[in-house]
């Protein structure tokens, strides 16, 4: 079976160690079918309304949660227990979060298509038109920018568009000038789904093959999928949501291979891979 596309390791290692990511380690590989949803918690009602996307901050080893309405950023445990709470204002429709390390994140405006980055303050406020931001597209409907993921390997960003069309970017961004640029990836017809919600990027697993945090999970929230691929779109492993949640739009993944994903009711799903021996597991 193939693999995604091998990085440099000692190079990869340098980089991490920068970007102030966690160091490599021997997390397992992330096979999906071998997952399964082992707690199911409820998210602050108010401030995570409509909850559409969750990242996971390797230096608080907590999760982080923005709803579409863009009221606020909450932080909460591994478990889902509220932790704090950072205000938003002047936001309209933030579909996605991305933690870029050392407290910062970047924040997107779906239908503006534009990313802002921002520090996060614990009973803090932010204002948008305060941020610097990258624009990445022109203005348009409810079908724009939907998730974003940070490579801390490359200081770029995996991006995804929702739909008509959808689309899978590789995003530069220079926060200080203004300037980004998107190339394709692959065609998302690859991956048989109706619309791309969120990208996780497995830079940060602590895993000992660098294939493996080449790799990406990508959630469709229409098709209720999860799905594990390479940066050529090649699907290795899915998750079934149906049944499940019919709203699922965020996913991110902590440093020992624990997936968390988010939905608009607004509740966060714990999935866990099972124990096997060692040696056993499968390839990416």
């Amino acid at each position: 079976m193939p693999i995604c596309s091998p990085v440099n390791a000692p190079l990869a290692a340098a980089l991490l160690a920068l970007a102030g990511a966690p160091a490599l380690g021997q997390a397992p590989s992330v096979d999906l079918s071998r997952y399964t949803i082992v707690r199911t918690v409820a998210l602050p009602a108010t401030t995570a309304a409509e909850a559409s996307s969750i990242t996971y901050n390797w230096d608080r080893d907590s999760l982080f949660v923005v709803g579409d309405g863009g009221a606020a950023i909450v932080e909460v445990s591994k478990a889902g227990t509220h932790l704090s709470t950072m205000t938003l204002t002047g936001f309209g429709d933030t579909e996605g979060l991305t933690y870029l390390g050392n407290g910062q994140f970047v924040i997107v405006e779906e239908r503006l298509q534009t990313i802002y980055r921002l520090t996060y303050v614990p009973g803090g406020a932010v204002a948008r038109g305060t941020l610097p931001s990258v624009v990445l597209g022109p203005t348009i409907g409810n079908d724009g920018l939907e998730g974003a993921s940070f490579d801390p390997r490359t200081g770029t960003f995996v991006i995804v568009k929702e739909k008509t069309p959808p689309a899978i970017y590789h995003t530069t961004a220079n926060f200080a000038t203004g300037v980004g640029t998107n190339t394709t990836l692959f065609n998302p017809a690859l991956l048989g789904v109706l619309d791309l919600a969120d990208v996780q990027c497995l830079a940060t697993l602590t895993t000992a093959d660098p294939a493996e945090r080449d790799c990406l999970l990508i959630i469709s929230q229409q098709s209720a999928s999860l799905i594990k691929c390479s940066r050529e779109g090649v699907v290795y492993s899915r998750f079934s949501l149906a049944g499940i949640s019919d709203t699922a739009e965020g996913v991110t993944i902590d440093r020992d291979g624990v997936i968390y994903l988010c939905d608009e009711t607004p509740r966060m799903f714990v999935l866990k891979p099972d124990v096997s021996p060692a040696g056993t597991r499968p390839k990416p």
